[in-house]
C-alpha cells in the first residue's frame, strides 16, 4: 500500500470547540448544519443526532431570534456533540446562547453593531472559554467593499475578514477561526490562500452554496481538495442542497481520498463492465448502506473481474475479486470462494468479524490519520 503523504500542513493556533480541538496538530474536523426550524426542538435534536451518527465532529445551528436562542438551550441539554451557534445582527442573541452553553459563536463582528456590543459579546465568549468563528461570504460583503471592488473578489473577501479580525485584535481576543467562502471555486481558493499567509488562526473551509448533491459534491471536492492538499484548512463543511447527513459523508470521503483522515470504511470499487462476474453496482450500493454505522478505518475492495480484481483485493484488508466462483481475500491472502448468492451478506459478515478481531487485539481505532502530516511554520 502506497504510504507517502506529501501534505505539509499549515501551522495554526489551536482552539477548542467544546471537546473538539481545531487547528494545530488536531485532525481536520468535519461539520454540517441543521436545516430544521430551531424552535422545533424535537426535529432539531433528531437531526443533530443523525449527523453525529454519520460521523460529524461539530454541528452548526442557526439562531435567528431570541425564541430560537431559548430553544437552543433545550437542544443543548439533549445532545453531546459540540454546537456552533450561527448569529447575525442581534448581539443579545449571542449573549443569550453563550449563557446557554454554545460551544462556538459564529458571528461577523461588523454586523453586530456598535463597539460596546461587540465588546459585550467578546467578553461573554472570553469569560466562558467560547471561541468565535468569523464567517465571510461573497454574497454578503459590506456595502463599501462592494463599491470598492465592484464585485466579489478574493481580495474583497480577505479585506472583509481582516476588518473583523482587527475588531477582535483590539479586544485582545485570539480564540477564533475564520472562513472566506464563495460559490466560485477559484475565488474561494484564492481567498483562503491569501488569508492563510496573514493570520495564525484556524481556517474553516467551505465552498458556499455549492449546489445540489452531485454538483455540490464535485465543486466542494475540487475546492476543498486543492486547499487541503496544500496543507490549508483545519475544519470543513461541504455545503449541499441535500440532506445534511450527505454533507458529512462527502466531507469524510474528501479527507479519506487525501489520506488525511480514515473514519469509516474506505470502499474501493470498479465502475463495472461486461467482464464483471456479479452485479458490482448493486452489490456496492447495498454494501454501503449496510456499513454506514462503522467508524473504524478499513479498506474494502469490490472488483468485478479477474483482471484488476486480485491485485486490488490483495491490497485491501478485505477484498472481493470477481471470478467463477468469486474469491474473497482477507488481509492480502485468499480466504474462501463465494458464489453470487448472498454476496453482500457474506462481505458484511467478514468485515464485522475482522473489525471485532481487531478490537479484541487492540489494533484498531475509531478514527486515525492515515499518514502523519508535517506542519510548516
Amino acid at each position: 500500500m502506497f504510504s507517502e503523504n506529501p501534505i505539509k500542513r499549515r501551522r495554526s493556533r489551536q482552539i477548542m470547540v467544546g471537546r473538539v480541538a481545531v487547528g494545530g496538530d488536531a485532525p481536520v474536523s468535519v461539520q454540517s448544519m441543521t436545516n430544521t426550524e430551531t424552535t422545533d426542538v424535537a426535529a432539531t435534536v433528531a437531526q443533530i443526532r443523525a449527523l453525529e451518527n454519520a460521523g460529524a465532529d461539530i454541528v452548526r445551528v442557526s439562531i435567528p431570534t431570541l425564541e430560537a436562542a431559548e430553544a437552543f438551550g433545550r437542544i443543548k441539554q439533549q445532545v453531546a456533540i459540540p454546537l456552533v451557534t450561527d448569529i447575525h445582527f442581534d448581539y443579545k442573541i449571542a449573549l443569550r446562547v453563550a449563557e446557554l452553553g454554545a460551544d462556538c459563536l459564529r458571528i461577523n463582528p461588523g454586523n453586530i453593531g456598535r463597539e460596546d456590543r461587540v465588546r459585550a459579546v467578546v467578553d461573554a465568549a472570553r469569560d466562558r472559554g467560547i471561541p468565535i468563528r468569523i464567517g465571510v461570504n461573497a454574497g454578503s460583503l459590506e456595502k463599501e467593499l462592494q463599491k470598492k471592488y465592484g464585485e466579489p473578489t478574493p481580495e474583497a473577501l480577505v479585506e472583509s475578514a481582516l476588518r473583523h479580525i482587527e475588531m477582535l485584535n483590539k479586544l485582545d481576543f485570539q480564540d477564533f477561526k475564520v472562513s472566506v467562502k464563495a460559490s466560485d471555486v477559484f475565488m474561494a481558493v484564492a481567498a483562503y490562500r491569501q488569508l492563510a499567509t496573514q493570520i495564525e488562526q484556524p481556517l474553516h473551509l467551505g465552498i458556499t452554496e455549492a449546489g445540489g448533491f452531485r454538483s455540490g459534491a464535485v465543486k466542494s471536492a475540487i475546492g476543498l481538495g486543492m486547499l487541503l492538499a496544500e496543507g490549508i484548512g483545519d475544519t470543513i463543511r461541504v455545503s449541499l442542497a441535500a440532506d445534511p447527513v450527505e454533507e458529512v459523508r462527502v466531507g469524510f470521503d474528501i479527507l479519506k481520498a487525501l489520506h488525511i483522515r480514515s473514519k469509516g470504511i474506505n470502499l474501493i470499487a470498479c465502475p463495472s463492465c461486461s467482464r464483471q462476474e456479479f452485479d458490482v453496482i448493486a452489490t456496492v450500493n447495498a454494501l454501503e448502506q449496510r456499513i454506514e454505522d462503522i467508524r473504524e478505518p478499513l479498506d474494502v475492495a469490490v472488483i468485478g473481474c479477474c483482471v484488476n480484481g486480485p491485485g486490488e483485493a490483495r491490497a485491501a484488508q478485505i477484498g472481493l475479486a470477481g471470478g467463477n466462483p468469486n474469491l474473497l481475500y482477507i488481509n492480502g491472502k485468499p480466504d474462501h470462494k463465494l458464489g453470487n448468492e448472498h454476496l453482500v451478506d457474506e462481505i458484511e459478515r467478514v468485515i464485522r468479524a475482522e473489525l471485532q478481531r481487531r478490537r479484541e487485539q487492540g489494533d484498531t481505532t475509531p478514527d486515525k490519520k492515515v499518514f502523519p502530516i508535517k506542519q510548516t511554520g
